[in-house]
């Protein structure tokens, strides 16, 4: 495992300024998830952590040692890739025991590696197929177990579920989160754009808006204490409602948050809002219920179990008390 250290972190394309000066410390063993939109870094940061791309300036240390001019086989990391990148034409043992070969592992070891990250990823019957004879989520797992062999020091994963549907995202996402549980020893990185991955896998998160760093914390962390609406808004699924204007002045912020979930129906004259339900999803074991009350956007209230409740009909509503966000006109939390 390492300890990973960006000190002052920058990366520019030209005038284009990617990243903005980025300190972080990743923790050795740690599973670490770098979040945000499209655009914002954290592939780039990613790529300067691996050696793929050249930091513009800064640090960047592996337990205490600077590594900004060593190349990527030197800094004992391995990558996972969405495109998966196997060998077409070999077979997935070859594509697995491939690097090894590189390294000129002694072939018993090399074979050791391979047979057993394919018993860890479930893939032991598939050692002498192709990657085109292979689902998308095996050829993900393909790709893992040819990163596992490496044994390195950290693990890097760029986007890797993006590519496979619904299902196979959660089942591999269990695979990943098993895999670190297996290998304590190792860092690992995630990147992804999915709210809900990060909060699954990360031991922390890092949420990264135009090529800085908004906040870093555990996912309930940044849940229950987001420090700027933007964190708030990018954090849980389904989103936080924000309301504004004289709905927030009612509790001296600019901004006032609240999830759906800490939103409860009341009986009339006993709520804080009134509304009409302008849309409804039933997800079975949840309902949402959209209220239009006069405010910019409806506002979403999240409730278990069958409602039965008809477009059209008015609702009052209270926000649960000590679950209201406040923020300032800066987007600061007022705490």
């Amino acid at each position: 495992m390492a300890k990973i250290e960006l000190k002052n972190v920058t990366k520019s394309y030209g005038a284009a300024h990617v990243i903005k000066g980025v300190d972080l410390e990743i923790r050795k063993g740690e599973f670490m998830v770098f979040v945000g939109p499209s655009g914002c870094g954290k592939s780039t940061l990613l790529r300067l952590i691996s050696g793929l791309e050249e930091i513009s300036t800064g640090d960047m240390l592996f337990d205490g040692q600077r590594v900004n001019e060593l190349v990527p086989s030197d800094r004992g990391i391995a990558m996972v890739f969405q495109s998966y990148a196997l060998y077409p034409h070999m077979k997935v043992y070859d594509n697995m025991a491939f690097g090894l070969k590189l390294a000129k592992t002694d072939k018993a070891e090399a074979d050791r590696r391979v047979r057993e990250a394919a018993r860890m990823l479930q893939i032991e019957h598939l050692l002498d197929r192709l990657p085109k004879q292979l689902s998308g989520g095996q050829r993900q797992r393909v790709a893992i177990g040819r990163a596992i062999v490496r044994n390195p020091r950290v693990f890097l994963f760029d986007e890797p579920l993006s590519n496979l549907d619904a299902a196979l995202r959660v089942a591999t996402r269990l695979e990943i989160a098993k895999l670190h549980h297996d290998m304590e020893s190792a860092t690992m990185i995630y990147v992804t754009h999915d709210q809900v991955e990060a909060m699954t896998l990360a031991d922390r998160i890092a949420v990264l808006r135009d090529g800085r760093l908004e906040q870093v914390g555990t996912p309930a962390e940044l849940y229950e204490r987001p420090n700027s609406v933007f964190v708030a808004g990018f954090i849980g699924s389904p989103k936080m409602n924000f309301l504004t204007g004289e709905f927030a002045h009612a509790f001296d912020c600019s901004t006032l948050g609240i999830r759906p979930e800490h939103i409860d129906i009341v009986p009339e004259g006993t709520g804080m809002w009134t509304g009409e339900v302008v849309h409804a999803e039933d997800l079975g074991s949840d309902n949402f219920l959209f209220l239009d009350i006069g405010a910019d956007e409806p506002v979403l209230v999240r409730q278990p179990g069958k409602l039965g409740i008809a477009l059209g009909s008015r609702l009052t509503i209270r926000p649960r008390d000590g679950h209201l966000h406040r923020f300032d006109a800066n987007d600061a939390p007022i705490r």
